[in-house]
């Protein structure tokens, strides 16, 4: 295999695992509707930063010991539902809490934005704490190094061809939420994006639990 036919055979497995939803797609969009354009960049930030740890990671064959190993998957699978779960019960928490509704639409009050690099956390321990990224990054980076290459830096390569497209598909989803945010903006409809969102990222945690039961 040449290099160029490695960065085109992965490129093409990224792209659809890219757009498949998730707790990326599910972050992106409420920072977006909630918090602005700049909040979900940050968050994005983070969630490739964390894809560039897997990637370096499955290519040195750190990440295999979950592979090999039942017990160091399942703390990483609980932990990551748990995180979900937790941020789940925080958006419902803020919908809930928060007092804004005498706003006029599109005004979102200072002090309810969060720290930018709390946005940066949240993206980059979503992205630690998922196992399925790292059973996907174990299983299909090793497939496409290329002899003659180091594998770290292989791997970090691979990881630039999936976060560019992961990049695309996040400033996809920012400009289709913002373009669609002008009719459905204001502080009712921020609630319930929070309270839509921390549904969706409890139900992943919810299955990610059963699915560990099961097996």
């Amino acid at each position: 295999m040449t290099l160029t036919d490695s960065l085109l055979g992965f490129a093409a497995i990224a792209a659809l695992i890219t757009v498949i939803p998730g707790t990326d797609t599910a972050l992106v969009l409420r920072y977006t509707l909630s918090q602005g354009r700049r909040h979900a960049y940050t968050a994005a930030l983070g969630m490739i930063t964390g894809a560039f740890v897997w990637g370096a990671a499955a290519a040195t064959g750190v990440s295999a010991l979950l592979a090999v190993s039942e017990v160091a998957y399942d703390v990483l699978r609980i932990a990551g539902a748990a995180y979900m779960v937790w941020l789940g019960i925080g958006l419902w928490r803020a919908s809930l809490t928060r007092r804004d509704g005498d706003l006029p639409p599109g005004a979102l009050p200072h002090h309810s934005l969060e720290p930018l690099r709390k946005a940066w956390a949240k993206g980059l321990v979503s992205n630690l704490l998922n196992p399925k990224y790292g059973m996907f990054c174990v299983a299909v980076i090793p497939q496409f190094l290329v002899p003659g290459v180091p594998p770290v830096a292989m791997g970090l390569l691979l990881s630039v061809v999936a976060n560019a497209e992961a990049l695309v598909w996040f400033l996809a989803i920012v400009a289709a939420a913002q373009f669609f945010g002008r009719w459905l903006n204001g502080a009712t409809f921020r609630k319930w994006i929070d309270r839509v969102t921390g549904t969706v990222l409890g139900a992943f945690g919810v299955v990610a639990v059963l699915e560990l039961r099961r097996a």
